[in-house]
């Protein structure tokens, strides 16, 4: 399971509003033993090359984070090898480096431009028990950005796009769009490897936590109609699920991720057969045995599970199939002719197939994650959909064709009531150069995946490797901001 944590860490982390407080830059390495481990980090990543980051683990890393499978850190210092990484400063905050790092150091990828901050926790002999490699503020040392035109903005996006692809860094689709018109789109790399066929703009990739969205739409809608309230126990429409007291658990809870609910993705998931899994009923004996981590709205958790339950509360509704329910009330009314959850076993036209970069000693290889993957996706994630029909469940979203502009606003809102800051329902809530930024990133091997929306501005970016997503979402709206 490790390989699809650090795939859904990596987009969850993304889609957060990093580093959000003050901050100084100190362009140079502190002195002592800890500046002298950063040295050996940026070291071992100069250059592409397996037996470096070995050494690396091996020479500085410590305790349970030394031990994870090499093959893991091969693949998360591997990525960064490939991109190239420059020193530019170590990030100092006034009240100590956010989750609680002990050393921020904002480094300048070669290949995407961008600046990443490496976060860095060392044990008590100062060696490095834990790595997080996070998007970060540009540096304010910074020349200011010239403004551009659309001419000057689809240059730049597509040699951009064409650099990320011939790395193999970005396979799959990308749109930006303002005011519901495409100013741009791409789509570059594989969408099946194995005979070589290109990605298309209507090829179809899975949109892995996405679907929340539409989840959280579909209640939203039913709540507009007086059929539940956001406040309603889950208890009063759910019985015999799990071990935890769901009378405790309301239904915001379960589209905030407050509920204390964890994860389907288990041992008993691991050990089912993907063909027995079709329905929202199947994965039942997945969460039977859960129970609250906490008390419900008193801090935030990401939880698959909380969705699967909000998709069975829809059926117990509505007296319908969740999957009929969503491509009536969701899909049908935004026009989105190219999104379903599709059974992975069927022949679809123009279904593109995930795939994780393998890097060992030998070398690197492609995997299918069609073996990881469910198959059929759900209340939680795992359908698929299009670029296009993402922009335009974005504007009937903005249209009120969705849900009432007062429930749309309770959706697109964080709620720090319930301990979830930068969450609203099934909605993620951040601040950047483009204002209030709302919309949800997906994550799993071979997924890498979002919509950002942002004003009048929509960013649609899909890929169909682990890890694509982040510099071309970033570059998105990077141009976004300088547009005249």
């Amino acid at each position: 399971m490790t390989r699809l944590l650090r795939a859904v860490l990596a987009v969850l982390l993304f889609a957060a509003p990093l580093f959000a407080q003050d901050f100084t830059d100190e362009r140079a390495l502190p002195a002592g033993p800890r500046g002298e481990r950063v040295k050996q980090v940026l070291a071992a990543l100069a250059a592409p090359d397996a037996a470096r980051i070995d050494a690396l683990v091996r020479d500085a890393f410590a305790g349970p984070f030394q031990a994870l499978p090499i093959e893991e850190h091969r693949q998360v210092l591997g990525g960064l090898q490939d991109e190239g990484l420059d020193f530019h400063a170590v990030r100092r905050y006034p009240s100590g480096a956010p989750g609680g790092a002990d050393l921020v150091v904002i480094v300048r990828s070669r290949l995407t431009e961008g600046f990443k901050g490496l976060a860095l926790r060392f044990d008590a002999a100062d060696r490095i028990a834990g790595l997080e490699v996070l998007p970060a503020r540009p540096p304010r040392d910074q020349p200011a950005a010239a403004p551009l035109d659309r001419g000057q903005a689809t240059a730049l996006l597509d040699a951009f796009a064409d650099r990320l692809a011939k790395a193999e860094v970005f396979s799959g689709t990308a749109l930006l769009a303002k005011d519901g018109e495409v100013l741009w789109q791409a789509a570059r790399g594989f969408a099946e490897r194995n005979h070589g066929v290109p990605m298309a703009h209507d090829a179809k990739l899975n949109l892995g936590s996405m679907n929340k969205m539409f989840t959280a739409v579909v209640i939203g809608q039913l709540v507009d109609e007086g059929k539940l309230r956001f406040e309603d126990p889950v208890s009063k429409y759910l019985s015999g699920w799990t071990k935890a007291d769901l009378s405790k658990v309301r239904i915001e809870h379960l589209l905030s991720h407050t509920s204390g609910l964890g994860s389907y993705f288990n041992r008993t998931w691991a050990r089912t057969a993907r063909q027995a899994l079709r329905t929202i009923d199947d994965y039942k004996p997945m969460v039977a045995d859960e129970t609250l981590a906490f008390e419900p709205g008193s801090r935030w958790q990401y939880s698959n599970t909380g969705f699967l339950l909000a998709g069975a509360v829809i059926e117990a509704v509505t007296g319908r199939s969740y999957f009929d329910v969503v491509r009536e009330r969701v899909h049908a009314r935004a026009g989105m002719r190219d999104t379903d959850c599709y059974d992975v076993d069927l022949a679809v036209p123009k279904l593109a197939t995930g795939y994780s970069r393998e890097r060992s000693a030998d070398g690197v290889r492609w995997r299918a994650n069609t073996f990881e993957h469910v198959i059929r996706g759900g209340p939680a994630g795992g359908g698929y959909s299009t670029a296009r029909d993402l922009l335009a469940f974005a504007e009937a979203l903005r249209a009120g064709k969705l849900v009432s502009p007062a429930t749309r606003e309770r959706l697109l809102s964080p709620k720090p009531e319930l301990g979830s800051p930068s969450y609203g329902f099934g909605f993620g809530v951040s601040q950047g150069p483009l204002g209030r930024v709302v919309g949800h990133t997906g994550g799993f091997p071979g997924i890498s995946s979002s919509l950002a929306i942002a004003g009048p501005w929509t960013i649609v970016v899909l890929t169909n490797t682990d890890d694509g997503m982040g510099p071309m979402d970033q570059k998105l709206r990077e141009v976004a901001a300088r547009l005249n």
